[in-house]
């Protein structure tokens, strides 16, 4: 019973992990924008390292699992992670950009191992009637990882000293390269930490015995091409759409608050953590609605929010814009899971392969980005958060064509 008991915390462990590693790219954006000298498009590849990395590697890492079994899919997913963050080291000595995407598309590449197996495998960790609300709190540590990276990336990575125009003018060529350098090292040791403690991880899981999963084929509920099912592929587009718009709406937060409202970036980073401490909030709200609300109907209602919060953002200036763009975190908080759960409903035995293609469309947040940031450098950061709201638009579409469906049960996060 202590072995199943420390098994599920590692796995526990491992929704932090890839949680908190993807909500440290916010706080990468600026710090490479200013280290490497990065217009806000070239920065904006820093989330699309990392979210290709989903589209590419969903599928060789299920047909992974299948040959080398889930344990094994968390091990190679875990130290690939754990090089990519040991990547950052020479990245910094380098100061190449190059290298350091390199490098967040390793660690992305591990966290898609990671994606893909701990959802099922901490459902099977103990008796079937707790495997939901042993889900839940899984994911809810996933949550505390998105508060967390944000305040200690702030913390640890930032150095709060903004560089413009005429002081950089005001530097020799020398005295610049020694500030760009500085700028960039301070990615060394965070980023070591983290290595260490994900091989630290690896290797307790490489000891620790775990159950293997039996994949059950059951009758399908239809025939034909999954392209072929309508809401499926809807639910595919409006994955793709969401999470471009999460990633827009985290990435440029940071870029955003100083623009707007003036706020340094370190204080900007302690309000995306608050922001992200309400979406572990609101997840855990929305979950409740659930049970008086149909969740394509709250979905609706949060998407048509988003939308309007994003209007509203653009058209202030000042604190009220930032807080506006803190409240949308908060009202994307159900939209993953929601669509995931709508979008894969009736496939029966093709649940799986519905699954991946949900998966896949993460993707989108290698895409939205970089168009955001060409946005920003065509106009301002201002204008470039429309982006997110016309994907809000998308999800809404989607929403309001599953209405008749009463109730779903969230299976997954991201």
């Amino acid at each position: 019973m202590r072995k199943n008991h420390f098994a599920v915390v590692l796995i526990i462990s491992l929704f932090f992990l890839w949680g908190f590693a993807l909500n440290l790219n916010p706080i990468l954006i600026p710090h490479l924008k200013k280290a490497c000298q990065l217009s806000d498009t070239q920065s904006a590849f820093i989330d699309s390292a990392s979210y290709i990395a989903y589209f590419l590697l969903a599928i060789p890492a299920g047909r992974f699992m299948k040959r080398f079994g889930y344990k094994g899919g968390i091990v190679l997913g875990l130290l690939l992670f754990a090089t990519g963050a040991f990547l950052f080291y020479p990245a910094a000595v380098t100061r190449s950009y190059v290298f350091f995407l390199v490098a967040l598309f390793i660690i992305a590449s591990g966290l898609a191992f990671l994606e893909t197996a701990a959802n099922p495998y901490i459902t099977v960790l103990g008796d079937e009637k707790g495997a939901t609300q042993r889900l839940n709190f899984a994911q809810s540590f996933n949550g505390l990882a998105a508060t967390l990276a944000p305040l200690l990336g702030g913390m640890f990575i930032l150095s709060g000293q903004k560089l413009d125009a005429s002081a950089e003018a005001a530097m020799s060529p020398e005295q610049l390269n020694v500030y760009l350098n500085h700028e960039a090292s301070s990615v060394k040791i965070p980023f070591l930490i983290i290595g260490a403690v994900v091989l630290l991880v690896a290797v307790f899981l490489i000891r620790t015995p775990l159950p293997e999963i039996e994949d059950h084929e059951g009758d399908s509920d239809g025939t034909g091409s999954l392209f072929g099912e309508k809401n499926l592929m809807l639910g595919v587009i409006a994955q793709f759409f969401y999470v471009g718009a999460q990633v827009c709406v985290g990435s440029f937060f940071i870029r955003f608050s100083a623009q707007v409202a003036g706020i340094a970036e370190k204080s900007a980073a302690l309000y995306l953590s608050g922001a992200l401490l309400g979406f572990m909030a609101g997840r855990f709200i929305g979950t409740f609605l659930m049970q008086y609300i149909a969740p394509p109907k709250l979905l609706a209602i949060y998407s048509l929010i988003n939308i309007a919060l994003i209007f509203a953002a653009v058209m202030m200036n000042g604190i009220a814009a930032v807080y506006a763009l803190m409240g949308v975190v908060f009202f994307m908080s159900i939209m993953f899971p929601t669509i995931f759960s709508l979008s894969i409903r009736g496939l029966g035995s093709r649940m799986k392969e519905g699954s991946s293609l949900v998966i896949m469309a993460i993707v989108g947040g290698a895409v939205f980005p970089v168009l955001m940031g060409k946005v920003s450098d065509m106009t301002n950061i201002h204008t470039a958060y429309i982006v997110p709201a016309l994907c809000f638009a998308v999800v809404l579409y989607f929403a309001l064509t599953n209405l008749k469906v009463k109730k779903i049960k969230l299976t997954t996060a991201h």
